[in-house]
């Protein structure tokens, strides 16, 4: 299984790739949307681990273009963020999103969305 960590910042992209690696997931990283659907377009992944606020773009509308490529359907989308008010979360959820971690997590919190989602 190959999951895309998509954050702004290296600090959170290298405990998510720490945790996910013990889970024995295969990790890329992209420190914006629009550098994450560059890799989508060259590799579908299975899971998105996805930022909701990046320059250049942000995750909401890497989400949506993500979801109107072909085979964009197919990943597992997880936002994780500090935004956790419910027109965050519907918005996330409404672009095409399978489940929403909050900052800061754990890998209690991350195993749990994964099986959720049938990743694990």
């Amino acid at each position: 299984m190959h999951c895309l960590v998509v954050d702004d910042s290296s600090v959170i992209r290298k405990v998510a790739r720490c945790i996910l690696e013990e889970m024995s997931f295969e990790i890329s990283e992209a420190e914006n949307g629009q550098e994450a659907l560059d890799h989508c377009r060259k590799s579908m992944p299975d899971a998105v681990l996805l930022d909701w606020n990046m320059p250049v773009m942000d995750g909401l509308d890497f989400l949506e273009a993500l979801r109107s490529e072909s085979g964009g359907d197919r990943p597992k989308v997880i936002f994780c963020t500090t935004e956790n008010d419910a027109d965050h979360i519907l918005r996330a959820i409404n672009a095409g999103a399978n489940e929403y971690i909050m900052k800061p997590f754990d890998r209690d919190i991350i195993e749990a969305k994964f099986q959720e989602v049938g990743l694990i």
